[in-house]
């Protein structure tokens, strides 16, 4: 069984070095040569690559490679790996493909349905416009697009094995949509970010023609090599604000970077959870506030000597683990545990109020869940706010 797996990059990375992965550098007809094979030779959309991402890389394949059996893409970040957490050889993948028809990531479960997710980031006109297409072109696809786009469940990352002949179907299918979608959608207006509309889209797209087609699927999970160079910056500079009890600046500062760049809470990003757990920070501590404000003025005191999370010197590792400490107990709380064991196993005498509410905000987004949820920590361990404050 011949395999090849194209590793989609635009920039320069340690290339595994198994000869199965072979780099593939993306929109090279646009960028600096990296020296790997392009992307902008033969029948291509090299110069698109703004609008498609990765996907420029993916239709490269899919036209020019014509001598292996099995294909696949991945990024020189994320790669498919196995229950031990290392990346496929050729020979667990022969394996695997014998038995399935893709292999591909695991669904990420939202909490929120797709479409709701795509409106609040990006321009969900452009999202409507693929649907009336696939309705138009795919009619007997469409029930599918319409079921999972209001769901909540998407793959990631348009990465993907499977035979050379089922990987072109799906091209031809996904592109010839996207080639009709680009007449109807005016995108150069937007900023860089915004722009890649085809590769957002197209990820959801592969669990619709997946369902569609119903194929075999084996689901894994995908190993990051790395952290993004501008993840790293915003923790760094937010330990900063942090350290200076500069929480203003911090929301500031956070609130503009997720401006220019949204998917940097995306779990591709963000592979700590950090980011999150930062912004998780900046409530609680705004939260802190008002209730120290609130507490001055109802007993005379001068609100300067109640403390924050922030009055408590921690490194910003340790700031990380506090909060994820607290988020383990508040969520085995609302998975329906016992709240005694729980409780008694966590030193709530340390969190405010605030940082429970905030908590129990973040994890419990289904209705009366936060009630349910606030109901079960016993009132002489933490806060217990009135329902129809949650």
């Amino acid at each position: 069984m011949n395999i090849r797996i194209y590793t989609m990059t635009h920039k320069k990375f340690e290339v595994p070095p198994d000869p199965m992965y072979v780099p593939l550098q993306v929109g090279r007809a646009v960028h600096e040569d990296l020296g790997y094979t392009g992307d902008d030779t033969g029948d291509n959309i090299s110069a698109k690559n703004c609008y498609y991402s990765e996907l420029t890389g993916l239709y490269w394949v899919w036209k020019n490679v014509k001598d292996t059996d099995y294909v696949g893409v991945c990024h020189y970040r994320r790669y498919l790996i196995n229950e031990k957490g290392k990346v496929f050889t050729k020979g667990e993948l022969e394996q695997i493909l014998q038995k399935v028809d893709v292999v591909t990531t695991k669904r990420v479960q939202l909490r929120y349905p797709y479409y709701e997710g795509y409106k609040a980031t990006h321009h969900i006109e452009n999202l409507d416009a693929t649907g009336e297409v696939i309705r138009e072109m795919y009619p007997d696809y469409y029930p599918y697009f319409d079921r999972l786009v209001h769901g909540e469940e998407t793959y990631f990352g348009n990465i993907m094995i499977c035979s050379k002949k089922l990987y072109d179907a799906y091209a031809d299918w996904l592109f010839s949509i996207f080639a009709e979608v680009e007449k109807r959608v005016d995108i150069d207006s937007y900023d860089d970010y915004h722009k890649r509309v085809f590769g957002f889209i197209s990820e959801i797209l592969l669990l619709v023609w997946v369902r569609a087609n119903r194929l075999s699927v084996y689901e894994c999970q995908v190993g990051m090599i790395g952290e993004k160079a501008e993840t790293r910056e915003m923790k760094e500079k937010l330990a900063g604000y942090f350290e200076r009890k500069d929480v203003a600046g911090a929301k500031t500062y956070f609130m503009e970077r997720l401006k220019k760049r949204p998917d940097v809470l995306m779990e591709a990003s963000d592979i700590t959870g950090e980011l999150k757990l930062c912004m998780q920070v900046i409530a609680t501590c705004e939260r802190e506030f008002g209730d120290r404000a609130d507490n001055a003025v109802a007993d005379g005191t001068e609100s300067k000597t109640e403390k924050c999370v922030l009055d408590r010197g921690m490194s910003f590792a340790e700031l990380m683990e506090y909060f994820r400490t607290l988020n383990a107990a508040v969520e085995a709380v609302r998975k329906g545990g016992d709240a005694k064991d729980v409780c008694s196993a966590f030193p709530w005498e340390q969190v405010s109020d605030a940082a429970v509410y905030v908590a129990v905000r973040v994890l419990c987004t289904k209705p009366g869940e936060a009630e349910e949820t606030m109901r079960r920590i016993p009132k002489n361990m933490a806060c217990h706010l009135p329902e129809s404050s949650v």
